[in-house]
């Protein structure tokens, strides 16, 4: 996923380190739109990817000096959130002071680890995201290209900043592991062109708009060959070689974070900040056995449902070979989750009381970025309807993307998952941006697991083997509870992983691999789905079972959608309130 940025206030922002009365704190609103203000500017990849006009000539600083001045911001609007007079708030403000003291204190508490210096993984990192930035950037006018031609004459010193990030890393001992990056070297190559009219940055001069005259368009393109063929390409060689020859060399043997300085704490403090619990590991692993003990009942009854005689381990093999379940051409598959997509369109309206504007389209993975890449990944469109969303598609080897899994996926990242929930938050009036847009993962992929569980209501999983793939998926968000403590608390191996997963889940083996990779490079960060889901299905069977006939499926879930994501705890006490509302 993307920063959760989106279109902010034009209008000149105060300082958030000026001197303040500490008798008379500045009013909630305006530090919730300077605090918002203050991430636009400092993260200007956000703000395009949201449909700000602004900052579209430059890149995040990642120097030193940038990174420590930028701390000492976020604890002065913490202080200064903290000062607001919470007693004399209610509604949508007091939930808001809330939040965003929340969201400081926890940024705060982060800061004593240096996460700065993990600014690379095979999922994300400055040579997949400029890329994915570049593609995302609207060109309308010789102004746009010419803020471009800025960014790409900045890339070579970001990519500069971001290895001595790196370097620090590999100093101080917060280094990744080399094995899930071992194809980072390769994805960097694969966009070394000795002709930088081929290259993905190139394409918006391929597309030069009417309003951009003929000798300005000559200009301009010339501008953009020499920037990327004399600036970006040197600059991505020479990252390509720090990563293949200093960076994996120095990494770490250990997989799990608890390897890293201060480890445990780091993991704990991930837990926090991505489940917004305070669960700790343990329990979270605990809570994943019986998860998964669960999930393997209702599998085999669907099992025994096909007539299928063989044993689990069988079946499994069964599903991941037979060529029945797989696609030989990739349009064809391309073709499959658009169908997919149109169908879970329709069934909406019989789920939700109001839907969001924002239309979402579907696209495959660059190649440069597909062997590395999740099975899909939802990227959200700009808040002002300028870009639509995307459900982006893995067509890499056909033979491990199986049709029956096809269906949970697209309710997952599409609708009534990621698109929709994303998509109505950003276009809810009355609450401030900072809201609209937050990124709590627990809510945010807990809705998308939930979503998933609608399929059976909106005439999805007819047959057992879509059955059987949406139990897969929920089987492997519950797994993801026992692998990823395993590996960051418990010291397990990468195969002791991929073992756990591979006995307990249909997925493909190319499939578990890069899965268990991602968990190691995002230590936490599984673990929300599952809690999330867990979460969400609790308060409706509590919603149900309180209100009985006058339940309404449609306004519970505009109910949870409808405050934008909220933190687990904060989320239960907003939809008990609509409960007692609803009485």
């Amino acid at each position: 996923m993307l920063p959760l940025l989106v279109l902010g206030l034009v209008s000149s922002t105060p300082d958030p380190l000026r001197s303040q009365d500490p008798n008379r704190p500045a009013s909630l609103h305006a530090l919730q739109d300077e605090y918002w203000e203050w991430r636009l500017r400092e993260f200007p990849e956000g703000a395009t990817w949201l449909g700000d006009e602004r900052y579209r000539d430059r890149l995040t600083d990642l120097s030193a000096a940038a990174i420590e001045r930028r701390r000492g911001e976020v604890r002065a609007f913490l202080a200064r959130a903290r000062a607001v007079d919470a007693k004399a708030l209610a509604g949508q403000d007091a939930l808001s002071q809330t939040l965003l003291v929340r969201e400081l204190a926890l940024e705060v508490e982060g800061q004593r680890f240096p996460t700065e210096v993990l600014a690379l993984d095979q999922l994300d990192g400055p040579h997949l995201g400029f890329p994915q930035l570049a593609a995302a950037t609207p060109f309308r006018q010789a102004a746009d290209y010419r803020n471009y031609l800025a960014r790409l004459r900045a890339y070579p010193r970001y990519l500069e900043q971001v290895t001595a990030l790196l370097r620090r890393g590999i100093g101080t001992g917060w280094v990744q592991p080399p094995g899930p990056l071992r194809s980072v070297p390769d994805q960097i190559a694969g966009q070394i062109l000795s002709d930088p009219t081929q290259s993905p940055l190139y394409a918006p001069f391929d597309r030069m708009p009417a309003t951009v005259d003929g000798a300005e368009r000559s200009a301009l393109r010339a501008e953009g060959r020499a920037a990327i063929g004399e600036a970006v390409m040197p600059a991505l060689a020479a990252f390509r070689d720090f990563v293949r020859d200093v960076y994996l060399p120095a990494g770490r043997e250990r997989i799990g974070a608890a390897a890293l300085p201060e480890g445990r704490a780091y993991y704990a403090n991930r837990i926090r900040h991505y489940t917004t619990t305070a669960l700790d590991a343990d329990s979270i692993h605990r809570i994943g056995l019986r998860e998964v003990a669960r999930i393997r009942r209702a599998m085999d009854s669907v099992i025994a449902g096909t007539g299928f005689t063989g044993s689990f381990a069988e079946f499994l093999t069964f599903l991941r070979t037979d060529p029945r379940f797989y696609y030989t051409d990739p349009e064809d598959l391309l073709r499959g989750y658009r169908d997919l997509s149109k169908r879970a369109d329709a069934a909406l309206p019989a789920l939700f009381a109001e839907l969001p504007r924002t239309p979402y389209g579907v696209r495959p993975f660059p190649d440069y970025e597909a062997p590395s890449q999740t099975t899909a990944r939802y990227y959200p469109g700009a808040e002002d309807g300028s870009r639509a969303g995307y459900y982006m598609v893995n067509l890499y080897r056909l033979d491990t993307r199986p049709i029956y899994e096809m269906e949970a996926l697209t309710l997952h990242e599409a609708v009534p998952g990621h698109h929709l929930q994303i998509a109505r938050a950003q276009e809810l009036a009355g609450i401030p941006a900072f809201r609209r847009n937050a990124g709590y993962t627990a809510y945010v992929e807990g809705w998308a697991l939930y979503a998933e569980r609608l399929g059976e209501a909106m005439g999805f999983y007819t047959d057992p083997y879509s059955r059987f793939g949406q139990l897969t998926y929920e089987m492997w968000r519950a797994c993801r509870l026992v692998v990823d403590t395993g590996i960051h608390q418990l010291g397990w191996t990468r195969q002791q992983a991929i073992d756990y997963m591979a006995a307990n889940t249909a997925k493909s083996e190319h499939d578990i691999a890069v899965e268990v990779d991602r968990y190691i490079v995002w230590p936490g960060q599984a673990l929300a789905y599952k809690l999330g889901e867990l979460a969400i299905r609790d308060l409706r069977a509590r919603a149900e079972a309180a209100l009985g006939a006058r339940f309404d499926l449609r306004r519970f879930h505009n109910a949870v959608l409808d405050n934008g994501p909220l933190p687990l705890d904060v989320l239960e006490g907003e939809v008990l309130r609509w409960v007692e509302r609803q009485r």
